[in-house]
């Protein structure tokens, strides 16, 4: 079983993670903004991972620090539990539609961190989440998982459902990349023999 934990503390936030690559989608999430709680309980069910993620976050001040910290902590989770990257399929994409929404996740665990994240919010906040840190929380985690993270949402006219749909294809797509590669057996999924 492939395992991250990571504690995470910085003056702004305290983060504890588990994570277990091959779960079943169980979770316990707990971030002080429900909205953000709900997202990763998603990324936890249709990723199939075993997720506990519990913040305590200066929400007093603003939520970019939660957000953007709990990203950067589960992209460190994943990158402890996947260890040297041997033998995963490292990319993997996923299209998913949420009622009149369709979103697109591509993430190539490549080991050079960058986010593109390309929504079509018109809403400051989606429940109790400033739908503004969508991006940070994604951006945060490309360099915790040294990891391309690209996201579009197609169209759609919800904006719970495009972050919702960015989410779940998100998850679906990571699930993918974290697989282990039969073919390719213990193999580093590189030419550079690193990642």
């Amino acid at each position: 079983m492939r395992r991250g934990r990571i504690d995470r503390r910085t003056k702004e936030t305290a983060i504890r993670v588990r994570l277990t690559i091959e779960g079943k989608g169980r979770y316990d999430v707990s971030t002080g903004i429900r909205f953000l709680d709900h997202m990763l309980e998603l990324v936890a069910r249709h990723g199939a991972f075993d997720l506990t993620l519990r913040v305590r976050g200066d929400l007093d001040v603003d939520q970019h620090h939660t957000v953007e910290d709990a990203g950067i902590a589960l992209g460190e989770a994943v990158t402890a539990a996947l260890g040297s990257r041997r033998g995963i399929n490292r990319a993997g994409y996923f299209v998913m539609p949420m009622d009149e929404t369709l979103g697109v996740a591509a993430i190539d665990l490549s080991g050079r961190p960058h986010a593109v994240v390309d929504l079509r919010l018109n809403v400051a906040r989606v429940g109790d989440l400033q739908s503004e840190l969508v991006q940070d929380f994604f951006e945060g985690f490309a360099q915790g998982a040294r990891a391309n993270v690209h996201l579009k949402v197609l169209y759609g006219r919800s904006s719970h459902h495009q972050i919702e749909a960015i989410f779940k294809a998100f998850a679906r797509a990571l699930r993918v990349a974290c697989a282990r590669d039969r073919q390719l057996g213990r193999a580093l999924p590189s030419t550079k023999g690193l990642l």
